[in-house]
């Protein structure tokens, strides 16, 4: 894990007064290629340290930073430990990068600890996709201020757009940042209680200095577990059966992805699978499409949505349906 390499490396430049590209590569059991390029993420990020050229040059912390980490601006140090924390807080994480990262915390000067671990302590990255694997995307514009008023401890002021398309203003209390299945989420206080907002909704932001509203025992990483249990919960609400095609497999597991069980393919070369869905009428829409390499074995109720729909398509767009066109459309027209 890349954030774990970075926390080593510089615990390496704590320790000694310099270290080369190789000593890295070597202690970390990486390529070169790859330590040259963390080394250059530690500077991206902040961290004040500096390349020496020649036969006898490495890479040095400004200001020595042999014995603390004195040599880093406030900022710097958020930095860093925006980069580290989540890596650290995820539930892989070795005891090794956490007792690292405590390390760290404790070499920092005392005034920069309290924003330092905030920092750490602000964002989640969950790698378990909600279903289907969605496209990598690069982060919001807004994150960076969202981020600051979770460090910081400041109210902000949201504009928002809801699923149905409605913009409306609110106050919140930022409590922590989650990046999942390619999308951004802030957890939130708000006055109806603790509330999850999707990044790319958000129009605008604006900070306050008013302090937020945070519990004493609340903790980021437990408060998202709690809603993405609820959230399969959701998704796993009735159980679907059926056989598919092997040509449809592949399309199947597009739109599913980690719902999908699948098992060993029959005589007649049909696959048996299983899988979950929150709804009878949604996953019959959702599925409609693969009519001709999925059937539905079980509940009767998917069944007989997916005969519903196929009797509305064959009303609207079979041989009989009426041929309504658009005023002042001509035949031949393209739609």
């Amino acid at each position: 894990m890349k954030s774990d390499r970075l926390v080593a490396i510089l615990l390496m430049l704590q320790r000694r007064e310099q270290i080369t590209a190789a000593e890295v590569a070597k202690e970390l059991e990486v390529s070169e290629r790859t330590a040259r390029r963390d080394l250059d993420a530690l500077g991206m990020a902040g961290v004040p340290i500096y390349s020496i050229q020649g036969r006898s040059g490495g890479w040095r912390l400004l200001g020595g930073g042999r014995t603390d980490l004195s040599g880093l601006t406030e900022s710097e140090a958020r930095a860093l430990f925006v980069t580290a924390g989540p890596a650290a807080a995820a539930e892989a994480a070795t005891p090794q990068l956490k007792a690292a990262l405590r390390k760290l915390v404790r070499a920092l000067p005392e005034s920069f600890r309290s924003q330092a671990e905030a920092a750490a302590s602000s964002m989640i990255v969950d790698p378990q996709p909600w279903g289907a694997a969605g496209e990598a995307m690069l982060p919001p514009e807004l994150l960076d201020e969202l981020q600051t008023a979770v460090i910081r401890g400041m109210q902000a002021r949201l504009s928002y757009t809801d699923g149905a398309g409605k913009e409306s203003e609110r106050t919140v209390h930022p409590l922590g940042l989650v990046s999942k299945s390619a999308k951004w989420y802030l957890i939130a206080h708000t006055d109806k209680g603790q509330r999850t907002f999707r990044l790319d909704r958000i129009v605008a932001v604006s900070l306050s200095d008013v302090p937020v509203q945070r519990s004493d025992d609340f903790d980021l990483a437990q408060s998202w577990r709690a809603l993405t249990d609820d959230a399969g919960r959701y998704r796993s609400a009735i159980e679907v059966h059926a056989t598919c095609d092997p040509q449809g497999i592949d399309f199947l597991r597009t739109a599913l992805g980690d719902r999908l069980q699948i098992g060993p393919a029959a005589s007649d070369g049909r696959i048996p699978v299983v899988f979950h869905a929150p709804s009878e009428y949604g996953i019959a829409g959702h599925l409609s499409g693969l009519v001709e390499w999925l059937e539905i074995t079980s509940p009767q109720s998917v069944r007989d949505h997916l005969a519903a729909i196929g009797a509305a398509l064959s009303a609207r767009y079979g041989p009989n349906a009426e041929n309504e066109k658009s005023p002042g459309q001509k035949p031949g027209d393209s739609l």
